[in-house]
């Protein structure tokens, strides 16, 4: 076998390990943990072999950069931008790319965000990832569509593109589902005020999966602020203030969810003897660190990213057709995270 012939399949069956760890190996990824007698198996079998991919000719040869570019919205201020970044980064590795990023605003105009897509481009990336800081739909900038683009947490206004957003209705009617399974029937929720997509679908699940229990889903309280903390407690006292008070609350994310917990507390009422309390993001500063736990509903924020990265790859590399895909968004499951929020109602 000429060393022209040789692949990174050939070093992974030589090495006695798996064609990521190659990758991971030969990429330097500095947070793959691998051993050093791995590492050095790995580099002795590339080099027996003669196999050192050449980025340049490559490059020449297929047209190809091995450079993918990812626009994300407010890194530094997302918690959820990291997991995504680190679902594509680690996705790209695997398969032999690099990942260049690229922060903006949520609030930029649609021309600074064409601004930062064209310096991409510049690089002559081999395609875009285009994240959002939280599920909305978003007039992109028409140079996106220059190189095979998918879009992360978020759906195109005005036109088809590939996407890979989460399942919201799932994701309410886990956390509601939680709450009948415990005994609740008297369930009220904590809602968003900004019109979302999230918004609007876990409201409408978290009606539906009450009426298909032979509740009254119409009927259920529902209270809307903005989806912070001081919002979830003023929405929690409102709805706790009632006469026939829930022993159930579903709140929009785990930010309302702590301001619920505040405002129990100042009425004297227990979590979860007395309030069963849901949350929905799984922030782990917050969700994990409130006492006690909380039970709330997992974003798919890292498999979002590898999705997108993975298929996103596939296109460049002529294996799939975006355009088929581009009709409607892929749905990724948000799984329930169980702490000790909810327990069976008081007699």
């Amino acid at each position: 076998m000429s060393n022209r012939n040789i692949g990174i399949k050939d070093v992974a069956v030589a090495a006695g390990v798996s064609v990521t760890t190659v990758s991971h190996v030969l990429n330097e990824v500095s947070y793959a943990r691998i051993s050093p007698g791995t590492r050095d198996k790995v580099r002795t079998a590339a080099e027996e072999l003669g196999y050192g991919p050449n980025r340049l000719a490559q490059a020449l040869r297929t047209q190809r950069t091995g450079m993918l570019g990812l626009v994300s919205e407010d890194i530094a201020t997302t918690p959820h931008a990291g997991r995504i970044i680190l679902g594509a980064d680690e996705a790209a590795k695997a398969r032999g790319y690099n990942l260049m990023i690229i922060n903006t605003s949520g609030s930029a105009s649609l021309e600074s965000r064409q601004a930062d897509v064209e310096a991409l481009l510049e690089r002559r990336v081999d395609g875009i990832l285009y994240a959002t800081m939280y599920h909305r739909n978003v007039e992109l900038p028409a140079n996106l569509r220059s190189v095979p683009s998918v879009l992360v947490d978020s759906a195109a206004i005005g036109g088809n593109i590939t996407a890979v957003i989460p399942d919201e209705e799932g994701g309410a009617r886990a956390a509601v589902g939680a709450l009948l399974a415990a005994g609740h029937t008297r369930i009220g929720f904590l809602n968003n005020t900004d019109d979302v997509p999230a918004t609007r679908q876990r409201l409408q699940a978290f009606r539906a999966t009450l009426t298909q229990a032979g509740l009254d889903g119409d009927a259920a309280p529902v209270e809307s602020e903005v989806s912070e903390v001081q919002g979830g407690y003023e929405a929690a006292r409102r709805i706790l203030d009632r006469e026939d008070r829930p022993t159930g609350l579903f709140c929009y994310n785990d930010r309302m969810a702590m301001g619920a917990y505040r405002a129990a507390a100042e009425l004297g009422l227990s979590i979860p003897g007395d309030l069963s309390v849901v949350g929905f993001d799984d922030q782990e500063l917050i969700a994990a660190n409130l006492h006690p736990g909380l039970t709330t509903v997992a974003l798919p924020h890292y498999e979002m990213g590898v999705w997108a990265t993975e298929h996103l790859i596939d296109a460049v590399e002529g294996k799939t057709d975006l355009t088929l895909m581009a009709l409607h968004p892929t749905i990724l499951s948000c799984p329930l995270v169980r702490r000790d929020s909810i327990t069976a109602p008081r007699q």
